[in-house]
Formats: structure tokens, C-alpha cells, sequence
């Protein structure tokens, strides 16, 4: 296949999550709206701009054209840049308007959110979005503790991040946490783990992942953690504060007339293994993994100089 010649000339970088590795990536926003998480380099390169109809169908077009020659039609797509879902809501449903018209077998439609973007638009709006097709949002939670979102100046407090997943929920719209282990370092282990816990008890997402928190050269989070102000976790250290978030979930009770599961991942490149399984029903396996890799792990605070994409 002839993806030398990819039509789309992307605005880089574009970051999307593991489990969108084969979608088409559409970029409907440049950057990030927030941009300010003190641990994210990702779209700071990059000046926040919200891309107009016509840029936005010309890359559809392309790519209708490009796959056409092709074997193999991607079966979902993804909205990039850092937040999709910060643009208007005419422009998403114009969004998912054309992905389906150039792309009618289309099976799934997903994009980042942060907690702002889904506050700022009104249930009718969510559920409109939803009924035209978007199906999942991936949303950086990053931890339950209000005290280090607020460290990290993430845009959302607790209650924030909490009132935003239960609103994408009613709306139908599947919820994708990400949760970042080790941030905040030594001094927020415990409350970190414990907060995150009921956090993802109270919002029950369809699908939850964990990544380690690897800081990043020329952020304020680096030089937190190269000054000492931050003491980073050892992997040992991050293996036992996964253990702890999953011990303590609770996900009883039913949603929609059946028992309530999580399909949860530790896949991403910043982790030390992959790990993976549905919750509660796997939890007890994924205890025993994780229990196993204690064992020999490291103890030393992790290194700064991480040479894996993040």
C-alpha cells in the first residue's frame, strides 16, 4: 500500500491514542485550546486554531480519492489535534456530516476532549453529536486528586472532570479515561491512587487506561522534577500505585439493565509491559501480573532522560 503518498499533509506533530493506531486521523483543530498542563510538550509548538470547513472537507476528499486505490478502507476515524471538541458544534456535525458521506462504512468516529470542552457544550449538543456519529471520547482525566490537577494546571478541577464524564455518559457517548501513573511523584503516591480510585468509581467509564508519567525535556514539569521539587516514582513504586487504583475501584451496581465493565489497557509506549483485561472480571489476573513485576522491579526513582514517543 501506497502510504508514501498519503494525500493529507498533516500539521505536525499529530498524537492520537493506541487504540486508534489504524484510523484515519482528520485534523479539525490545530494544538490544544488549554495547552498549559505543566507535563505536556505535545502541541506546544503549535498556535490553537480551529480549521475551516473547506481544509477540513479538501482532506476527506483526498483521502476518499487516495483509499479508493486501495484494498483497505480505514473503519474508523479519529479527530484530531488535542481537543477536537473544543470547535462549535456546527462544525463537528459538518465534521461528521462529510466523514459519512465519504466514508459511509465508517464504523466508529472518536476524538481527545478536555474537561472544558465537554462543560462548554449543552446536553442537546452532546446528544446531537452523538446521534451523527460520534461514538467515544478519549478524556485526560489524569488523576482524582484536585490538589495535583490543580498542580499540573490542568483545566478542571475534580468536580469538573466528574461532571464532564457523567455528562458525555448521558449523552451515549463512550468515555475513554486516561489516567497518568507517577504524577505528582513521592508525595502524592497515596492520595493520587486513592483519589483516582473513587474518581473511576464514581464515573465508570466504558474503557480506562494507564500510562506512566515520563517527564519531558523543556517542560515545567522537567524541571520540577531536575530540581527536586517533584521525586519521581521508581517502577516498583508505580507498579504498587496501579495495584492500588484497582484494588480500591468499586463498579457494583448496573447500568442500563446489565453489570457494568471496564475494558482497561496499560498499553501505551511509556509503559513497562503490557497489561490489559475487563474490569471487575479480570481484576484479580491483572493483580497477580501486576504483583509478579514487582517483584523484580526497579527501585530507583525513573530516569529523565525517556527515549520513547509519548
Amino acid at each position: 500500500m501506497r502510504f508514501n503518498k498519503f494525500p493529507i499533509c498533516y500539521e505536525e506533530p499529530v498524537f492520537r491514542p493506541p487504540s486508534e493506531s489504524k484510523s484515519l486521523l482528520l485534523q479539525v483543530t490545530i494544538g490544544c485550546s488549554h495547552n498549559l498542563c505543566t507535563y505536556c510538550e505535545m502541541y506546544r509548538s503549535k498556535s490553537y486554531r480551529v480549521r475551516s470547513q473547506n481544509e477540513i472537507e479538501k482532506d476527506l476528499f483526498r483521502a476518499r480519492n487516495f483509499f479508493s486505490s486501495t484494498t483497505a478502507f480505514p473503519r474508523k476515524v479519529f479527530l484530531c489535534d488535542g481537543d477536537a471538541l473544543s470547535a462549535e458544534e456546527s462544525l463537528l456535525l459538518f465534521c461528521l456530516e462529510k466523514i459519512k458521506f465519504y466514508f459511509p462504512a465508517i464504523a466508529r468516529i472518536g476524538s481527545y476532549a478536555t474537561a472544558s470542552n465537554i462543560l462548554e457544550k449543552s446536553p442537546e449538543s452532546l446528544l446531537r453529536l452523538k446521534k451523527n456519529g460520534l461514538e467515544i471520547v478519549y478524556l485526560g482525566l489524569e488523576t482524582g486528586s484536585d490538589s495535583l490537577l490543580k498542580k499540573v494546571l490542568k483545566d478542571a478541577c475534580a468536580e469538573e472532570m466528574l461532571q464532564a464524564s457523567l455528562k458525555l455518559k448521558a449523552a451515549g457517548i463512550k468515555v475513554s479515561t486516561i489516567v497518568m501513573i507517577g504524577l505528582g511523584g513521592v508525595d502524592f503516591l497515596q492520595e493520587h491512587a486513592l483519589a483516582t480510585a473513587a474518581m473511576i468509581s464514581k464515573t465508570k467509564p466504558e474503557f480506562l487506561s494507564f500510562l506512566i508519567t515520563r517527564p519531558i525535556a523543556n517542560t515545567p514539569y522537567y524541571k520540577m522534577v531536575e530540581r527536586g521539587t517533584i521525586k519521581q516514582l521508581s517502577e516498583r513504586q508505580c507498579f504498587e500505585q496501579m495495584a492500588a487504583i484497582l484494588q480500591n475501584l468499586n463498579l457494583g451496581g448496573r447500568e442500563f439493565g446489565r453489570d457494568h465493565s471496564i475494558i482497561f489497557r496499560a498499553n501505551h509506549v511509556s509503559n513497562f509491559l503490557p497489561i490489559g483485561g475487563v474490569l471487575p472480571r479480570d481484576t484479580h489476573v491483572i493483580l497477580e501480573t501486576i504483583r509478579g513485576a514487582v517483584v523484580s522491579a526497579d527501585l530507583r526513582p525513573l530516569p529523565l532522560n525517556f527515549s520513547g514517543p509519548m
